[in-house]
């Protein structure tokens, strides 16, 4: 004994021939509980959820604040001669971009107080379009040894130790561009909001 299936059962079955009555097309449909597989799945997308939330409420100001602090520390350590890894790199390029109008002293003074000054304000919040736009400045800066310098960075055997310190600033310009966006208005949204 054969019957047909209804159109949406014929097309979810991917058939418009008859069926069967064996078939569990027609079979009464009975609740179960869910598996402790769909009771772990629900739990895990739970948590992922409220992670979200949590990750689209605090991630940008945690990366302001982190990247803040780098600059805060970065810009610290050259108020004191010979502590800073970087001072001299710094003291070459400022001569560099400049035509050695600033001598070696004050462009390490410059610097620290540049690099201080924009940590203070992404560490706090206060002046921070400021704080963004001297950082914009600042990184012009800080990658413009990869052109000045290349030949010195990039020897034959592959890139220096400095080459690779001033690489590294790549991930701070990123840093930068996502705080950027997020203070000028861009809003993370989860799906749905």
């Amino acid at each position: 004994m054969s019957s047909t299936l209804t159109p949406s059962a014929r097309r979810a079955a991917g058939t418009t021939q008859p069926v069967p009555d064996n078939t569990l097309a027609d079979a009464p449909r009975t609740t179960r509980r869910p598996t402790r597989t769909a009771r772990t799945r629900a739990l895990a997308d739970t948590a992922v959820d409220r992670l979200a939330h949590v990750l689209t409420r605090h991630s940008v100001t945690a990366l302001r604040v982190a990247l803040g602090l780098v600059f805060l520390g970065f810009g610290v350590l050259k108020f004191f001669p010979g502590v800073s890894p970087a001072a001299e790199l710094a003291q070459r390029t400022i001569g560099e971009l400049t035509f050695g109008l600033v001598g070696p002293e004050a462009a390490l003074l410059l610097t620290a107080v540049l690099e201080t000054v924009i940590g203070l304000t992404l560490v706090t919040g206060r002046f921070l379009k400021t704080g963004l736009v001297l950082l914009a400045g600042a990184l012009v800066g800080i990658m413009s040894p990869l052109v000045l310098f290349f030949d010195e960075l990039f020897p034959a055997g592959g890139p220096t130790l400095t080459a690779q310190y001033v690489l590294k600033d790549v991930v701070l310009a990123a840093a930068a561009a996502v705080v950027a966006a997020v203070a000028l208005g861009a809003r993370l949204r989860l799906p749905g909001e």
